[in-house]
C-alpha cells in the first residue's frame, strides 16, 4: 500500500448486532470484558447549547453538557475511548475568531482520544489546521489523505492501537475526496488515496499483522448517498470490505437512532453508525468479549 500509515436521555432504542456470527450476550457467571465506544461527527464549532427559540434544535448540545455524559459513562466503565469523525471546525463565530484553538482546546480537555479529518477541517487552509495541533492533546489519524509534501507529514498516522482491558483496538481513519469539495490552495499537495484499497491493505495489517481485537474506521466519507448510489460511502464500503467492526461516519449529517448492521463482503455481520451534527447527540458502541475473546456490540444515540 502507499501509506502504511454525546437535559435528555436517552433518545432511542438499543440496537444489538452479532459480531462474528454470535447471538446476543448471555447471562452466565463468567468475566466479560467490556469496551465502550463514545463518539461524535460534525460538530462544526458549536460550543454553545442551541438558543431556547431555535426552530429545530432549541436547548439542545453544547460542550459542558457532552462533557458530563461523558464523565458519567467514564465512572460507568473506565474501558471507555472517545473518537471523532471530523468537521470538527467551522459553523460559528468561536471558529472564525480562534481560528480552531478552542475546539481543540476543549475536545482535550474532555479527554478524546483520536479524530480523523473532515473537509471543513482544511477551512482555514492546511496551514491553519496545522497551526492549531499544539491544542489537540489527542492523535488524528488518516490513511487515505498523503500528507507527505505538506505541513502535516508524520503529524497525522493512518492508524492508532489503544489497549483497554486487555484488548487491542485498531483505529484508523478515511476522509472524501477533496477535490471539487474543497478549493487546492486549502488542502495544497495532500493526496488522495482510493478508499477501498486503503481499507483492504490497512484492516489486513491491522487484523493479522497487528492482531487487533477491535477494528474501528473513524470515516468521513458519508453515510450514504440516494442519489450517487454508487458513490463511496461508509454503507458501501462496509458492505465490499471485511474486518471491521465498527464505522464511525461523518459528512452527510446524517441521524442515526440506532447503528446501521450491515453484512460485510463475508457475511459477518458489522456495525455503521452516524450521530447528525453540531454535538446534538453522543453515540454509544459497547463492545463485550467473552472469555474465548469473541464480541457481541450494543449501541444506542444519546441526545445531549
Amino acid at each position: 500500500m502507499k501509506r502504511r500509515h454525546f437535559i435528555k436521555q436517552v433518545s432511542s432504542a438499543a440496537a444489538v448486532a452479532m459480531i462474528s456470527g454470535l447471538t446476543l450476550p448471555s447471562f452466565t457467571t463468567k468475566k466479560k470484558r467490556h469496551i465502550t465506544i463514545l463518539h461524535t461527527n460534525d460538530t462544526h464549532s458549536q460550543i454553545e447549547p442551541f438558543k431556547a427559540n431555535h426552530s429545530r434544535n432549541a436547548n439542545k448540545g453544547g460542550v459542558a453538557r457532552r462533557a458530563t455524559l461523558i464523565e458519567q459513562i467514564r465512572n460507568e466503565n473506565e474501558h471507555t475511548l472517545l473518537l471523532d469523525a471530523g468537521d470538527i471546525f467551522q459553523g460559528t463565530p468561536y471558529f472564525n475568531y480562534f481560528g480552531g484553538e478552542l475546539e481543540f482546546k476543549l475536545m482535550s480537555m474532555l479527554k478524546y482520544d483520536v479524530a480523523t479529518i473532515g473537509n471543513h477541517d482544511f477551512d482555514n487552509s492546511i496551514d491553519g489546521f496545522y497551526k492549531q495541533l499544539p491544542h489537540a492533546k489527542f492523535d488524528f489519524v488518516s490513511a487515505n489523505y498523503d500528507f507527505k509534501n505538506t505541513v502535516l507529514d508524520t503529524h497525522v498516522k493512518p492508524y492508532k492501537i489503544i489497549k483497554k482491558d486487555g484488548i487491542k483496538i485498531g483505529i484508523f481513519g478515511l476522509g472524501i475526496e477533496l477535490e471539487g469539495l474543497v478549493g487546492k490552495s486549502m488542502y495544497k499537495e495532500t493526496g488522495y488515496l482510493d478508499p477501498v484499497t486503503i481499507t483492504q491493505d490497512i484492516t489486513q495489517q491491522l487484523k493479522n499483522e497487528e492482531k487487533c481485537d477491535l477494528i474501528i474506521c473513524l470515516s468521513h466519507l458519508g453515510y450514504y448517498y440516494k442519489n450517487s448510489p454508487d458513490k463511496i460511502s461508509d454503507l458501501n464500503l462496509a458492505k465490499i470490505t471485511k474486518d471491521i467492526d465498527l464505522i464511525i461516519g461523518g459528512h452527510t449529517h446524517t441521524f442515526l437512532p440506532k447503528p446501521t448492521i450491515v453484512k460485510n463482503s463475508e457475511n459477518v455481520n458489522m456495525l455503521v453508525n452516524q450521530v447528525g451534527a453540531y454535538g446534538i447527540n453522543l453515540g454509544r458502541v459497547d463492545f463485550y468479549f467473552d472469555e474465548n475473546n469473541q464480541k457481541t456490540a450494543s449501541g444506542t444515540t444519546i441526545l445531549v
